[in-house]
């Protein structure tokens, strides 16, 4: 794993970089919006506080994007399953109430516009330098929502969801995919992202570079999974980072 500080040639022309907590905030715009619906519904009368209810609802969407990826939870089911099972811990068993909870989380969230700091400047400086291409697992629909409230869409070449691509990040499949269409070598191409798993050991056993968006400085050590020797190839812990390495 190597940090950099200073701009080197390493034969780049594509950088292929995640959305969700890479590029757009998604645990500070998520956080505004559940707020939001929280007090709308006077969830305060069902659980101790917003963060007890946050909680549950985070650990549950975890879990069942995990089942989605792997082919066992159909989106449709994901998107109220998660409002459902988190209302059950306040001892609300609503489904009625749980799928326009959904409704509500998928209308608001998109309008948010919180972006990591020096997104726009180092989005601003790849765009010159590279050919960019922007790619996430999250809900066609509601992706395209938020990269033209955020005002990304100038900043790519391509954009790549997983429901049009046919495959979920980590699968080869979905690199391989992204590779085929934009006519990119894998040697030539560098994929940016937040997860170990989803992105980083994704992108490696497709045979490509990767550098692991790491804002909080995870320790590897601390990661639940088994890491493949020289992953990731990069990290770094802001945007700004990027324009100095590449």
């Amino acid at each position: 794993m190597k940090t950099h500080t200073s701009k080197k040639n390493h034969g780049y022309k594509h950088i292929f970089i995640d959305l969700d907590r890479t590029i757009w905030d998604f645990e500070r715009n998520a956080r505004e919006t559940f707020m939001e619906i929280y007090h709308k519904h006077q969830l305060f009368d069902h659980f101790a506080g917003f963060d007890e209810f946050y909680d549950h609802y985070k650990e549950y969407n975890e879990t069942l994007w995990k089942l989605y990826r792997e082919g066992e939870v159909k989106k449709d089911d994901l998107s109220w399953k998660r409002f459902l099972l988190t209302l059950k811990e306040g001892g609300v068993d609503d489904e009625k109430l749980a799928k326009t909870m959904s409704e509500e989380y998928l209308s608001i969230s998109p309008t948010k516009r919180k972006l990591f700091s020096y997104a726009q400047m180092s989005l601003i400086y790849l765009r010159k330098e590279y050919k960019m291409h922007l790619i996430t697992n999250g809900f066609k629909e509601v992706q395209h929502e938020k990269i033209k409230n955020a005002k990304l869409r100038k900043y790519f070449d391509n954009i790549f969801t997983s429901e049009e691509i046919g495959a979920q990040k980590p699968k080869k499949a979905f690199f391989d995919e992204i590779i085929k269409r934009t006519g990119a070598k894998k040697k030539e191409s560098l994929v940016v992202g937040d997860d170990m798993v989803v992105d980083i050991i994704g992108a490696h056993n497709a045979g490509m570079d990767q550098v692991w968006f790491n804002p909080g400085h995870i320790d590897l050590m601390d990661i639940e999974e088994d890491i493949p020797e020289g992953v990731p190839t990069f990290e770094i812990h802001n945007l700004r980072e990027l324009i100095h390495m590449l």
